[in-house]
């Protein structure tokens, strides 16, 4: 197919669609990039836009497309006719000139699913089978008995067949990494981390005391030698501290030291690295011999493109599994589930997260287990996954040769020039009304990175997102001098 540029005609429009081959249907794809053009400025209400039938010659498409591309425009409130006068840009809505959010990890909007409507059944089936009473009282067990099988239904793609007494229903995985990291290390504990990670683990170590230690990784993830180096290391460090302990009749005595490592092993959290399946097996080996407890949190494992199995498939006994629906549904659930097969740790877990976060609200978690049951979250996540995976498709158009994503997931770890650093090229965008995230906000360590985080899923809108891409592109073609004059 021709592209717009191939052809020869001095009034064509600068912002003139390329059409993806993978970029979903072709007039949503025209209507996307009337939007874009309308959100960035290349067109201006009451500008008027090319017949349809020179639109067709243009794109080399028929006449139909860009007929349901103008009326889906026409929805989104864009265009207006005005009579034999033809098509022209509407006012703009004012959401328009709003702050693009490419900072937020959260799952966009999937086509064809009315969420108010799955949202409405599922509450009245919820109402129908549930006495109202119990779901606005308290709740102490870590979740209601269907609340666990359908946790379990939840992560039987992920490990297997569960026993749904071996979950905790959860308000969501920070909760969950929060409530593990008080219940089973004291403070002063050392957490082992790859350098470049998810910042609310980073938040809960400090608040509580404890000591985040870096463990290198590479293109797949944290380097297996090195974790076990960093054990021996500290198992090392240990017994000289209970030699003295003991010398000095001190009550409190380390059994597991390192106190855990964290891994996010799938799509991880900023980079976008999934970890292959040799290096899962080769981490949770070293976990067995230096008997090192692991937090798997693994929000994205749905989302992925045949992600490997789960860490806790190859080293059960060491390993507390987190998957929370906020990544894959929508973040309004605050819903989670933990599994862990250790009753009395279980019961120590209860016992932490009740000093903070009592349960999981029952009408939220009553919720999630009636979409998971009736096939609703299934049908939510697949649309979420392919609504992702179109947005990856337009950021590696719209960013190029700078794209570096999975082609999955919610994010992109966007590698910068030389000339940019992550808190110029923020404060940049942020000035174009768009905010990324840099690379210092996941900094385990003292280390960093040349880079930021792109979220693909916090604007609503596919052609806002388009709108928002470029003006970032054209933020990353240009060295910040570029734009020292606009700074006032």
């Amino acid at each position: 197919m021709p592209t717009p540029k191939s052809i020869q005609d001095e009034a064509l429009p600068g912002w003139l669609p390329w059409l993806a081959v993978r970029g979903g249907p072709r007039f949503l794809q025209i209507a996307d990039a009337l939007q874009a053009a309308v959100a960035d400025g290349s067109l201006k209400p009451g500008d008027r836009l090319p017949p349809q039938r020179q639109m067709a010659a243009w794109l080399a498409v028929d006449l139909t497309t860009v007929t349901r591309a103008y009326d889906e425009a026409r929805r989104r409130r864009l265009l207006e006719g005005r009579g034999a006068r033809g098509t022209y840009v509407a006012a703009p809505k004012v959401e328009l000139s709003a702050v693009l959010d490419l900072s937020m990890n959260t799952p966009p909007p999937p086509q064809g699913v009315d969420f108010d409507d799955l949202l409405k059944q599922g509450l009245s089936q919820v109402l129908m089978r549930a006495d109202g009473g119990m779901l606005m009282t308290y709740h102490l067990a870590g979740g209601s008995d269907s609340d666990r099988q359908a946790g379990a239904r939840w992560l039987e793609p992920m490990l297997g067949p569960l026993e749904a007494s071996q979950l905790v229903v959860c308000p969501g995985a920070q909760a969950a990494i929060a409530a593990l990291m008080l219940a089973l290390t004291a403070p002063g504990d050392v957490i082992l981390t790859e350098p470049m990670g998810y910042p609310g683990l980073r938040a809960a170590a400090t608040q509580f005391g404890r000591r985040i230690q870096v463990v290198e990784a590479d293109e797949h993830g944290m380097l297996p030698d090195r974790l076990e180096q960093a054990c021996r290391q500290h198992q090392h460090q240990h017994q000289h501290q209970h030699q003295h302990q003991h010398q000095h009749q001190h009550q409190h005595q380390h059994q597991h030291p390192p106190g855990l490592l964290y891994l996010n092993p799938t799509l991880q959290n900023p980079t976008a690295i999934t970890m292959p399946q040799h290096r899962r097996q080769a981490l949770a080996s070293v976990a067995q011999r230096c008997q090192l407890r692991i937090i798997e949190d693994d929000p994205y494992w749905r989302l992925a493109d045949a992600a490997p199995p789960p860490v806790a498939t190859y080293a059960p006994e060491q390993v507390y599994y987190i998957s929370t629906l906020s990544k894959c549904l929508t973040p309004g659930l605050r819903v989670a589930y933990v599994l862990m097969r250790d009753l009395q740790e279980r019961e120590r877990f209860l016992l932490a997260l009740r000093s903070f976060a009592l349960m999981a609200a029952p009408l939220s978690a009553a919720l999630a287990t009636q979409w998971i049951f009736d096939g609703s979250a299934d049908a939510l996540m697949q649309g979420v996954r392919q609504e992702a995976r179109q947005r990856h498709w337009m950021a590696r158009d719209v960013l190029a040769g700078r794209y570096s994503g999975a082609g999955d997931g919610l994010h992109v770890w966007l590698q910068l020039p030389a000339y940019w650093s992550p808190s110029q090229l923020a404060r940049a965008a942020d000035n174009e009304g768009i905010a990324v995230t840099p690379a210092d906000a996941f900094a385990m360590g003292t280390g960093s990175a040349n880079a930021i985080r792109i979220s693909l899923g916090g604007i609503q809108d596919r052609g806002r997102l388009q709108a928002g891409l470029q003006r970032l592109s054209h933020l990353l073609a240009r060295p910040p001098e570029a734009f020292s004059a606009a700074v006032v």
